[in-house]
């Protein structure tokens, strides 16, 4: 880390700023823009595939059809609208400032898309045979928000 960074992780001396924010506990939770577009038309009953044409930055509609695909047993597919839905959400969170590291909590519902297509890219890793992924996004999913697991009925 050099000293241009944003400030977190390496610093010593006192734990606080003017602000009250403590330097030593992390970065702040990361919050995505509304994703209302999304959904709002997949609560009100719109084809997913079609809020994934229509919004296909956001990650919500792919969650969902990672989500029915899985439910359908169509592992393949499910693993394919979730690794979209999964992109799309790192490529949000990165313009929210989220630099690699910190929570996404699951509380803010416009984080859920991407929290889900994660939940399902690793239950669909698992399925395949992608040890090491599916690894690996049950630890981000735990890194990100502890809670989720249990909110996706996961544990």
């Amino acid at each position: 880390m050099t000293s241009s960074d944003s400030g977190h992780g390496s610093h010593s001396g006192h734990g606080g700023t003017a602000a009250g924010h403590n330097l030593l506990s992390g970065p702040p939770p990361t919050r995505l823009p509304s994703d209302a577009a999304a959904t709002a038309a997949l609560a009100a009953g719109a084809d997913p595939s079609a809020v994934a044409a229509a919004t296909p930055e956001l990650s919500a509609a792919w969650a969902v059809l990672a989500e029915q695909a899985f439910a359908a047993g169509r592992t393949v597919e499910a693993y394919a609208y979730a690794r979209t839905g999964y992109h799309r959400g790192l490529d949000a969170l990165r313009r929210a400032g989220w630099r690699g590291i910190g929570p996404i909590p699951w509380s803010h519902e416009p984080n859920r898309g991407f929290l889900r297509a994660l939940a399902v890219l690793g239950q669909a890793a698992a399925v395949i045979g992608e040890t090491a992924e599916a690894d690996r996004c049950r630890t981000f999913l735990a890194d990100s928000d502890p809670t989720v697991a249990g909110a996706l009925g996961l544990v």
